[in-house]
């Protein structure tokens, strides 16, 4: 089982880990939007058998290229993953494993060195900045993102829901805000899936998702103000004045 913690929330893990237990199941954590997240107490991470964490550089930890990070309790899974990073060897020159190359240079480990002991700050600023846009929006029609009581969303994405998206963010972009879509495209209309007959739907749901979502500025450096300019400019559009 992969659950995913997507846009920095965590998933709902307790019904997940008990549908695992019941049929002897795995879990890896898809973690890589979810540096510093917490579930009931717990850092993502630590929620499953393994996890994986990206670095890439958009990430709330990022390295200056690609790199990424995979987290376990459990000694054989940890000795396997040194193993396959490392052109399948234990031991020197002896290839045991399928021989890839997954191995962090030394550069982006070293940047990441010196981002980690900051990332508690930046998260929390994330946190205040997601706090104002749902103090800000909250008397337009747009669906602004919840955290439910247990969770620490630490907001890798803002995300919001509006019904005419696309008109929204055309608009934003004349006022020169930019925006983002994160992701247009469900799973199962995606071409690998449908060619492999994988693609059966529909599911409404996951296709009104997509076509609602929105991504707004969302960074540690974001001002308070910056933050009022985007969430007054979406007021104006969809707000009628009295």
């Amino acid at each position: 089982m992969i659950p995913v913690h997507l846009y920095g929330l965590p998933a709902d893990m307790d019904p997940i880990r008990a549908i695992s237990k019941k049929h002897n199941l795995i879990i890896v954590e898809d973690a890589c939007q979810g540096h510093g997240a917490t579930y009931k107490g717990t850092r993502t991470g630590n929620l499953g058998d393994a996890a994986a964490f990206s670095f890439y550089p958009t990430k709330n930890l990022g390295a200056c290229g690609d790199a990424g990070m995979v987290t376990t309790n459990d000694e054989k899974v940890a000795e396997a993953v040194r193993a396959l990073r490392n052109c399948g060897q234990r031991v020197k020159n002896v290839h045991e494993l399928p021989p890839f190359n997954h191995r962090m240079d030394s550069m982006q480990a070293a940047i990441l060195r010196v981002k980690l002991p900051h990332l508690d700050d930046w998260l929390e600023s994330r946190r205040n900045l997601a706090g104002l846009y749902n103090q800000l929006l909250v008397d337009t029609p747009v669906v602004t993102p919840v955290e439910p009581q247990g969770y620490r969303h630490i907001y890798h994405l803002y995300v919001i829901r509006a019904q005419d998206r696309d008109g929204l963010q055309a608009m934003l972009k004349e006022n020169g805000i930019g925006t983002a879509i994160h992701y247009p495209i469900p799973v199962h209309q995606q071409p690998f899936y449908m060619k492999n007959g994988q693609g059966q739907g529909p599911y409404p749901v996951a296709e009104k998702i997509c076509s609602e979502i929105l991504s707004l500025p969302m960074y540690p450096e974001l001002t308070e103000e910056q933050v009022e300019v985007v969430a007054s400019t979406i007021t104006r559009a969809l707000v009628p004045t009295a």
